[in-house]
């Protein structure tokens, strides 16, 4: 799944370039950088690979969807509605900009599903923010729809999806604004970065001045730079950029053997009658980085995830139902409002009503689903052996659900 799998010349020649300058710093520095501007290079061939008008840099994904917030206008008391299967860097930047998370049921598409958003929407709504979550895409046919109806913006959080698409439109570039995530984990990394991408010059233009303490960059003299509004230090480094500048050069080799072993794994899982798989919306555009499948009850699928441990086969399979970074369930540090500062009315209102609400449709279909990172290191023998290792384990947790309810 992860770019750091396949290291190679390419990233250490890049990051040695900024090493030979010691300029690390992404702006300025003019003369000794010997026009070496990675970020700026990056954010370039990101425009071009995912065919946006802009891109702006930042230190992380969750920078990203701080400062796409920030630049799209949604702030104190704007409700925004998001899936209650993420990451929890979703909600920190939508509370990190004074915003209410709106948290709704997902369906088997593991992302927002289109009933429960149109129940959520208030006169208080600005945002809907779909998460792409496991490498694929929500129903964003839906949602735009449900979007233009209503007058919401629609901001993607692409974070865990880098080089999935939607009807021939990469996601990300499809709301009025998306945002990848270049963690260590991610499809292509920096090590630690961010993006938004965005075709709204003025959206742009101002995540450019956010995610640098608001200078406006229009000078030559960053020093001597104007502060139209007030920002925040999202930088990117020059290093990180440079990590990236060479993994994306590499991305479709990356999907490319995601896709095969995703494929493989998929067959022959698909030998058994009783696993059904993650609906896709567009099952073309899936960058595969999981294969996501469902048994058919909890008790069978902990069944299963018991098996594993026990076989020492369960690192790579993610059972999201008892996950604390992902799902509802486990997020009691926000249902309880465990905050170092003081949230605003409106915030702390809408945390203490996620401690009542019901999930049930969404643990309904979280307590079956098991998803399965796809290496990059996999051989062809080496996934085969994963796939029937796995179906033997899956049999003998039916077999013996047979046992105990006959």
């Amino acid at each position: 799944m992860p770019g750091f799998e396949l290291w190679s010349d390419e990233e250490r020649k890049e990051v040695n370039e900024v090493l030979e300058t010691g300029i690390l710093m992404r702006y300025g520095f003019d003369s000794p950088r010997k026009g070496k501007w990675k970020s700026k290079e990056l954010e370039q061939a990101i425009c071009k690979r995912f065919g946006s008008k802009y891109a702006q840099l930042t230190s992380s994904g969750t920078s990203a969807l701080t400062t796409a917030l920030a630049a799209l206008g949604i702030g104190a008391g704007d409700e925004v509605i998001m899936p209650c299967f993420t990451f929890v860097a979703s909600f920190e930047a939508v509370l990190s900009v004074g915003a209410v998370p709106v948290l709704v049921d997902v369906d088997e598409t593991l992302t927002l599903e289109p009933g429960a958003v149109r129940k959520a929407i208030t006169s208080k709504t600005k945002c809907v923010m779909p998460v792409h979550m496991c490498g694929s895409m929500a129903d964003l046919g839906t949602l735009i729809s449900i979007c233009n109806e209503h007058r919401l913006i629609l901001l993607e959080d692409a974070c865990q999806s880098i080089g999935a698409s939607y009807k021939g439109k990469h996601v990300g570039t499809i709301g009025n604004a998306g945002t990848f995530s270049f963690d260590f984990v991610k499809t292509i990394t920096c090590g630690e970065g961010g993006a938004v991408l965005t075709s709204d010059e003025a959206v742009y233009a101002k995540c450019d001045g956010s995610s640098d303490h608001g200078h406006d960059h229009k000078g030559v003299d960053r020093g001597a730079d104007l502060h139209p509004f007030l920002g925040y230090n999202f930088r990117i480094s020059e290093l990180h950029a440079a990590v990236g500048l060479a993994q994306i050069k590499r991305l479709d080799e990356f999907l490319a053997i995601q896709r095969r072993n995703h494929s493989s794994l998929k067959n022959i899982l698909s030998q058994l009658p009783e696993i059904s798989f993650r609906k896709i919306p567009d099952p073309a555009g899936d960058s595969c980085t999981f294969l996501s499948w469902f048994l058919p009850t909890e008790e069978v699928t902990r069944a299963v995830v018991d098996e594993m441990k026990t076989q020492n086969v369960l690192a790579g399979n993610f059972y999201w139902y008892d996950n604390n970074w992902h799902y509802i369930r486990k997020w009691d540090h926000l249902k309880n409002n465990l905050t170092l500062h003081s949230l605003n009315d409106a915030q702390q209102l809408a945390l203490k009503k996620l401690q009542s609400q019901n999930f049930s449709s969404s643990d309904a279909i979280m307590s079956r689903c098991i998803s399965s990172a796809i290496s990059l290191l996999w051989t062809e023998e080496q996934t085969r052996e994963k796939a029937e290792k796995m179906v033997g384990i899956i049999r003998k947790a039916l077999n013996k659900q047979s046992v105990t309810t006959s």
